[in-house]
This record gives C-alpha cells, structure tokens and sequence, in this order.
C-alpha cells in the first residue's frame, strides 16, 4: 500500500511539472524562431515585406521568412515571401523559399542576390 501511494505522489509530481509545458509549446506565437539573419525591414509599417515579417512573428504554428539580402551598394529594394502555419518547419521553409523566388522571378529582378531564409519556427 505504502508503495502504490509513493507511486501516486511521483506521478501526480511529474504531472505537475509537465503541464506548463504542454500550454508552452502548443503555440509559437510571439517568437521569432530561429533568426539566421536580420531581416532588412523599411520604415514603412503598410510595405508587403514589413507587413509579412510581422504576420510571420504573430502566426501561432511552423513558420518561415524568406527575403533577399539587401546591401546599399547593389539594392534598390527588399523581394521577400512568407509561409504560415505550415505542418512542419521544413514545409514552412520550403514554401517561403518558393513564395519569394517566385516574387522575384515575376518582377524580373537580376540584381540584389538570392532568396534565403531569414527565420524559421
């Protein structure tokens, strides 16, 4: 009996301990993820790429940032591409990767350097 009780306390002990974990990892909202590179943002609070960074640190599951690089010398302008709340943050790469590539193959751009990510979660 006194064994079945020990039991009972370790188990209601480690229950305690896992649940504030378990409210903690249900949602990625807030967190910028794993930032590989500051994203270069405008002061521009309505620009596409501004508006998306910030949909990207608000979305609540496996996301990702894909933007190029900018350098004052060689750009003129941010190409960027999102994806939210993907299944996995291997797909949310992925899709960024194909957002933003396809934004910058669509306005023609040739300068400026290639689509990386930026931040995944």
């Amino acid at each position: 009996m006194k064994s079945k009780r020990v039991v009972t306390s370790i188990f209601a002990g480690l229950l305690i301990v896992a649940i504030p974990s378990v409210g903690t990892a249900g949602s990625l909202a807030g967190s910028e993820g794993d930032k590989r590179f500051p994203p270069a943002l405008t002061r521009d609070a309505k620009s596409p790429c501004n508006k998306a960074y910030k949909a990207y640190v608000a979305a609540g599951g496996h996301s990702a940032y894909a933007t190029t690089p900018y350098t004052r010398v060689t750009s003129l302008y941010i190409i960027c591409g999102s994806r939210l709340n993907a299944p996995s943050q291997k797909v949310a790469e992925a899709a960024a990767m194909k957002s933003c590539v396809a934004t910058r193959a669509h306005y023609k751009v040739t300068n400026g350097g290639p689509c990386e990510i930026a931040a995944s979660k």
